[in-house]
């Protein structure tokens, strides 16, 4: 501690838990250069090019470096985003982004490029936003679904991978952290026949994983259970799942309206974002309905 303030007394020095796979990787990917022991060619302009670049060797280690990084450091986002001289790639953890790693600028084509073609998405396209699901498995990391956004921007697109669990343990309620008063008080409110529940929180606080760790307890033969989400992040058996779809009129107040027609008992509505699905909600859960949600809060 005291040779940190030593070198850096004019520095803030925020200390950070991380696991020791984790420095050990970013320590690695700041000294392994692989496109200048390669001489791969990182300029492509056509489509069949941009393609050849995203199977190229070093890049698809790279873009599997980052995937595994963020898993290990407990990411639940991971930023990818052009400068004009370089490429930041940063991690959301505990709610905070840090930057991990620089790759230079000419390396963004083959990044975006790689993580499109996993996405599915149209390589070839950057003049409009884009969305993509990715699907991890491999024997270095837990099953994980990666959803994949890409917006323009002045020196390329800004690309945003949320990381989605699949590991079944992720919605076990008595291991998300909560103390065992708050575990009891949680579980006599969702126990109540109904009611509005909400949990509330900023980004990847753990508002969604806490929701589906309630619906894996009440989800059983007797009870009727129908979700509304932005999309579908976890899928579970017992479940029906709809996902909102707003260009062709399926929003969460449209989709929640259908949805109290079902006979449902419990409603998980992904987000309440507005004033209508809010009204709608309450009055579902004024009808004999245990309606779960969440609103986004800074803290």
């Amino acid at each position: 501690m005291a040779l940190l303030w030593k070198n850096f007394y004019d520095a803030e020095v925020t200390f950070v838990l991380v696991r020791r796979s984790f420095i050990e990787r970013h320590i690695s990917s700041l000294y392994d250069r692989p496109d200048e022991e390669t001489g791969v060619n990182w300029d492509a302009s056509s489509e069949q090019a941009l393609r050849d670049l995203a199977k190229e060797a070093p890049i698809v280690r790279l873009v599997n470096d980052i995937f595994t990084q963020a898993q290990e450091a407990g990411a639940s986002d991971i930023h990818i985003e052009p400068g004009e001289n370089d490429v930041a790639v940063r991690f959301r953890i505990d709610g905070l982004l840090q930057v991990i790693m620089r790759p230079p600028k000419n390396q963004y084509a083959a990044i975006a490029s790689r993580i499109k073609l996993l996405g599915g998405m149209n390589i070839a396209e950057h003049r409009l936003p884009q969305d993509g699901r990715i699907e991890l498995t491999g024997s270095s990391m837990n099953s994980i679904d990666v959803r994949v956004s890409t917006v323009p921007g002045m020196h390329g697109e800004s690309i945003v991978l949320r990381l989605l669990q699949k590991d079944p343990a992720v919605f076990e309620l008595g291991k998300i952290g909560l103390l065992p008063d708050t575990l009891e008080e949680l579980e006599k409110l969702f126990n109540m026949p109904h009611g509005i529940l909400l949990v509330v929180g900023p980004t990847g606080s753990g508002k969604t994983t806490t929701l589906y760790c309630i619906m894996n307890v009440l989800n059983a033969d007797f009870r009727k259970i129908i979700t509304i989400e932005d999309p579908v992040e976890y899928q579970l058996e017992g479940l029906t799942q709809i996902h909102v779809r707003a260009n062709i009129g399926l929003t969460f107040a449209n989709g929640l309206r259908a949805i109290v027609r079902q006979d449902p008992d419990v409603i998980l509505v992904g987000e309440i974002r507005d004033r209508e699905t809010a009204e709608i909600a309450i009055h579902a859960a004024l009808t004999g309905h245990l309606v779960l949600s969440t609103l986004h809060t800074n803290d």
